[in-house]
């Protein structure tokens, strides 16, 4: 039997079920999951907006030649958006990217990162960023395998984060 090919595209307002039910696997995947705090009507808005903060592409099954033709299954995503480097220029930052586990091992999370590099110099950036857990190690070796830096190894970069509270803090709010 054919197996079905998985197709990469760009996520279209209709999706953001389908992201947002991966965004809790990943978070589940992650163990992290009381962390998620944002709606499908969130994503809808902030996505699909007149300027919307972030970009998406989805990973879907086609069926097989001769199957009967449905609606297509959704089985990955990639979040990302553009940001600034003062050094470098234009670049572009992966937030999530994610393969339903049943799905890993065919390359699908690798065309997702190949599809946001392709965007990325499309756009004029010079890197494309992004963080793992240091215990996925898993991803860690895929990021390499596909040619990234590991910073925190490499340059001793470590990532942080203010959070709502400390910003209020910070603003005086």
């Amino acid at each position: 039997m054919a197996m079905a090919s998985v197709r990469i595209r760009q996520a279209e307002e209709g999706d953001c079920g389908n992201i947002l039910k991966l965004i809790r696997e990943l978070a589940e995947y992650e163990k992290l999951s009381d962390q998620v705090k944002i709606s499908e009507e969130a994503l809808r808005a902030d996505g699909f907006g007149e300027n919307p903060f972030y970009c998406c592409l989805v990973a879907e099954l086609l069926p097989a030649p001769g199957e009967p033709q449905g609606p297509c299954v959704v089985v990955g995503y990639g979040l990302y958006y553009f940001i600034y480097s003062t050094w470098k220029g234009r670049s572009v930052y992966l937030e999530d990217i994610y393969v339903k586990p049943e799905y890993r091992g065919q390359g699908i999370g690798s065309k997702i990162i190949k599809k946001v590099a392709e965007v990325a110099l499309e756009r004029g950036c010079s890197q494309l960023c992004l963080t793992v857990l240091d215990w996925n190690k898993g991803a860690m070796d895929l990021y390499k395998a596909l040619g990234a830096r590991d910073l925190t190894e490499a340059e001793g970069w470590h990532s942080f984060r203010f959070e709502e509270e400390a910003m209020r803090e910070l603003a005086g709010k």
